[in-house]
């Protein structure tokens, strides 16, 4: 098999992949964490302004406990992300499948509370029971959530098109009779979650969500806080734009619940009061990395592509569409470059399209490593803030630092590729001229 047969049928594969119906749920329901996540981000940043001298004045104005109900706000999201994503997935996948979504999603709630663990032990030693503990309804349970969510759309979906359930008479109002519709699945999901909590506790004095944390988050998430998962990450992100495929929706709906763990992981290092700079125990890359350092511009950090041709391409195509997309791009939109110029399918821009990204991820990966950035916590940033101003909310003025030598190197390396793309351009045009 030649090389073109080779990647053909490797896009062919993802593509198909994208199309699953977990995939695809998986994304989208993550995508429906995104205000949650955003909002619960502009509290803490508001809590933790990289700014010298900022906590100091605060507190000297509302006391020492003024970023209380800040933190309060970021409980009531990032710390219950488990309970949003178990909601989000099944309701997506539920819906996808022209089912009852909002009870499906309701009951895949439900479920997953009973295994969550009863009580926790304080600091003092004191056992406090009848609580829903954040330490394991947020990240730490966001793999048990996605699990959970699967479950119950399968069995629930197919209860209701294969008419698995209590059926009223058709006088019996619809909202009721779907509420017995939902019985016999319900007794399903909550007879499994007895039986596993009851094998987890009985068995190994622990609950599921402590089981498949141990067992396959934490490796999961070890393997993506490397340079080389990393590396794995971006690349495929690249590559499948390139290919006409959406690599960010792809890739992103199996590693962002990985990679917002990280982060989430980093953030309880800082409420423990521990430092995140060389600390040993800090995730490095996490969504921040991907989504603002990574992607400037959009995926393919195209901003340098807009930065490197803007002022110097002759041909008029180029012009006007470089013109077109430069605010757009400022914005971290960069479709109209995508489609438009296109990179899709474009033999001169692969090569910078999939280097560029992967060498600002080295960038920012030794920055980080190094010391001279901190590893980032919960807090983020709308997608669409422009470059450097969201490296400095992020990590002050060494985050801009770094989002500035990104923009560099990936603008001197679009360059000559952007120069060949002009050049051809140009004969195009020449050539319909004389033509004409």
């Amino acid at each position: 098999m030649d090389k073109q047969k080779l990647f053909d049928s490797f896009i062919e594969v993802m593509s198909k992949f994208a199309q699953i119906r977990a995939v695809v749920a998986l994304r989208d329901g993550f995508i429906m964490t995104t205000p949650f996540t955003i909002c619960g981000s502009v509290f803490l940043l508001i809590a933790n302004l990289p700014i010298p001298g900022y906590g100091e004045f605060m507190a000297s104005i509302f006391g020492n406990d003024w970023t209380a109900p800040f933190n309060a706000v970021a409980g009531g999201t990032f710390n219950v992300l488990a309970l949003i994503v178990v909601v989000a997935i099944t309701y997506k996948f539920v819906g996808n499948e022209g089912c009852d979504a909002s009870m499906a999603s309701i009951l895949a709630l439900s479920t997953l509370l009973i295994l969550m663990p009863p009580s926790l032990v304080t600091e003092n030693g004191q056992l406090v029971g009848d609580i829903i503990p954040k330490a394991w309804v947020g990240s730490n349970g966001v793999i048990t959530a996605i699990i959970i969510a699967f479950f119950v759309s399968y069995v629930f979906c197919y209860c209701e098109k294969n008419n698995v359930g209590i059926k009223m008479p058709d006088s019996v109002p619809q909202g009721v009779a779907r509420a017995f519709t939902a019985l016999v699945p319900g007794m399903i999901f909550f007879t499994v979650a007895s039986v596993l909590y009851g094998l987890c506790h009985y068995l190994g004095a622990i609950t599921l969500p402590e089981l498949i944390f141990k067992i396959i988050q934490t490796p999961l998430q070890g393997l993506s806080d490397t340079l080389a998962g990393g590396s794995i990450i971006v690349a495929l992100q690249g590559i499948l734009f390139w290919a006409g495929v959406h690599g960010p929706n792809v890739v992103g709906g199996v590693v962002s619940p990985l990679l917002i763990a990280n982060s989430l992981d980093n953030q309880h290092l800082i409420d423990m009061g521990m430092s995140l700079i060389n600390n040993p125990e800090a995730k490095i890359i996490t969504a921040q990395v991907n989504d603002v350092f990574v992607k400037s511009g959009g995926c393919g950090l195209t901003l340098g592509l807009l930065l490197s041709g803007i002022f110097t391409v002759k041909s008029q195509q180029m012009k006007s569409l470089l013109k077109m997309a430069f605010v757009p791009g400022l914005f971290n939109i960069n479709e109209p470059l995508i489609f438009g110029l296109p990179v899709v399918f474009n033999p001169y821009l692969l090569v910078p399209f999939v280097l560029v990204p992967l060498i600002a991820l080295f960038v920012t990966y030794f920055s980080i490593s190094m010391g001279f950035m901190s590893p980032f916590s919960a807090v983020q940033v709308p997608w669409t803030t422009p470059p450097i101003i969201a490296g400095f909310l992020l990590n002050g003025w060494q985050g801009a630092v770094v989002q500035i030598i990104n923009l560099a190197i990936s603008t001197a390396i679009y360059f000559p590729f952007v120069r060949a793309q002009d050049k051809a351009m140009l004969k195009e045009e020449q050539d319909e001229l004389k033509e004409e």
